[in-house]
C-alpha cells in the first residue's frame, strides 16, 4: 500500500527495511486502544548491527546520530507492520526514548537522540514531533551503540 507517508519516506530517499522480528522472547509492538508502543529497535541493516561499541570512545557522535535514525527506520517498519501497511494511519509520535551506550565521560545523549527525532519530523511532519528521554547505559543488547523505542498514536 503506498500513501502519503510512503511518498515522504520516498521523496527523502529512505527505504523501509523489512520490521526486524525480535530476538528474545517478547513481541515488536503492542497495540492497544489507539496506542502502538514499539519495543526497542537498534540499528540493524540488512539484519546486521551497523553501529557497534561505545560513543564517545568507539563510535563518534556523528555516527551515533546515524544509528538513531537507523533504529528510528526500524521503529516506522514496526509501526507500518502495526497499521497494516498503511502508515498513513500513524496519526502522532508520541514519545521517544533512546538509550545511548557509553561511558560516563560521554554527556551529548540528546544530539544523538535527535538522530531519531529529527527523522520522525521529517516523515510525519509536525504529527512526528513528540516528547522524548535520552538516557546512557554502560551496554546495549548485541553490542548496539544506540536503542530507541516509541508510542505512536494511530487511527
Amino acid at each position: 500500500m503506498t500513501g502519503k507517508i510512503d511518498a515522504r519516506l520516498k521523496s527523502l530517499g529512505l527505504a523501509l527495511p523489512a520490521a526486524p522480528a525480535p530476538v528474545a522472547n517478547y513481541v515488536p509492538y503492542v497495540r492497544t486502544g489507539n496506542l502502538v508502543f514499539v519495543s526497542g529497535q537498534i540499528p540493524l541493516e540488512n539484519g546486521a548491527i551497523k553501529y557497534v561499541g561505545r560513543v564517545g570512545s568507539e563510535v563518534t557522535p556523528e555516527h551515533a546520530y546515524e544509528a538513531a535514525k537507523l533504529c528510528a527506520l526500524n521503529l516506522i517498519a514496526q509501526a507500518k507492520a502495526a497499521c497494516g501497511g498503511d502508515l498513513d494511519r500513524v496519526t502522532r509520535v508520541v514519545k521517544l526514548t533512546a538509550f545511548v551506550a557509553a561511558g560516563p565521560e560521554f554527556a551529548d545523549h540528546p544530539t544523538v537522540a535527535n538522530g531519531a527525532s529529527d527523522l520522525m519530523v521529517q516523515v510525519f511532519g509536525e504529527a512526528g514531533r513528540h516528547c522524548r528521554a535520552a538516557v546512557g547505559a554502560s551496554s546495549l543488547p548485541r553490542g548496539a551503540a544506540v536503542e530507541v523505542e516509541a508510542v505512536f498514536e494511530v487511527a
